[in-house]
């Protein structure tokens, strides 16, 4: 986490703090925000950080907790730690070029480096990162094109089960163009709206992060959290009020990018750690 910091700071990044207890989360489909009195603890401090954008910060980053009800496992756990960055007049690659340069950063300074060993593995850190589409991953590990008819509860069987142990375990992995249903907070590729400015980036096997070209479309957003919050009723989950102040904000939002990258899971991949319980004191408690 020093490491992490020491980045950031060194790269002109300003470090922020944002509520950890919200008045409404973002919705999606299959995150729940535990309740916290009449509030929400958070899933993730973006909606809070692109208003800091909107406010006209340019490079911000935080690390700190985040929520989700019922995540647990080997890889998860209800409370987490998420490092989070954007940028203004960014996009979608700007970040990827600021996640290969910090994650090489944080492995010289820990390892003296651009190598870990995970899992049995020797892991080769140097980049570029090779990329690969979702519609080329799918059509070869899965047998068909999400991009072209997309299934969202096949799509999510499909990832886990198929693609993701099939993308490379001795590199890191940039997972891109997801389809544009499964764009979230992205915006679409403008030369090919049937995809989103998306990706995510696996090292070993582990999802470590997960990056858009952010939406700054207000109308467009309001229509997704509707659309989203429909969803979670018909799946029998509870629907979460819209963020106002956030989608008044997006009215100053410049063109920018951002990632949220999982510090537990960079974590067990530097110790090698087999679960999230190793790595993170008092895993469990009070969840």
């Amino acid at each position: 986490m020093h490491a992490c910091r020491s980045f950031f700071q060194d790269v002109g990044f300003t470090e922020l703090e944002t509520p950890v207890r919200i008045a409404t989360p973002a919705p999606e489909l299959h995150i729940d925000a535990p309740p916290s009195g009449r509030a929400w603890l958070r899933t993730s401090p973006e909606l809070h950080m692109k208003r800091m954008l909107a406010a006209g910060c340019e490079r911000i980053f935080q690390i700190g907790p985040c929520f989700r009800e019922g995540e647990r496992g080997a890889r998860h756990n209800p409370e987490f730690t998420m490092l989070e960055w954007y940028r203004a007049n960014a996009g979608q690659f700007d970040i990827l070029r600021d996640c290969e340069e910090m994650i090489g950063y944080v492995s010289r300074r820990v390892t003296g480096g651009t190598t870990l060993h995970y899992a049995g593995r020797t892991i080769d850190l140097a980049t570029p990162w090779p990329r690969i589409t979702v519609r080329d991953a799918f059509r070869q590990f899965a047998g068909w094109d999400p991009v072209a008819a997309y299934d969202a509860d096949r799509f999510d069987l499909d990832l886990v089960n198929k693609v993701e142990p099939a993308l490379p375990q001795d590199r890191p992995c940039i997972l891109c163009d997801y389809p544009a249903p499964a764009a979230a907070l992205a915006r679409l590729n403008p030369e090919n709206p049937a995809v989103a400015e998306r990706w995510e980036l696996y090292i070993g096997g582990l999802e470590i992060a997960n990056a858009y070209g952010e939406l700054v479309d207000a109308a467009e957003q309001r229509a997704r959290f509707v659309e989203c919050n429909a969803a979670r009723q018909r799946a029998g989950r509870a629907a979460y009020e819209l963020d106002e102040p956030f989608l008044a904000a997006l009215a100053d939002l410049p063109p920018c990018g951002g990632i949220a990258l999982g510090m537990d899971r960079l974590v067990i991949l530097f110790c090698d750690a087999k679960n999230i319980s190793e790595v993170r004191p008092f895993c469990g408690e009070g969840n």
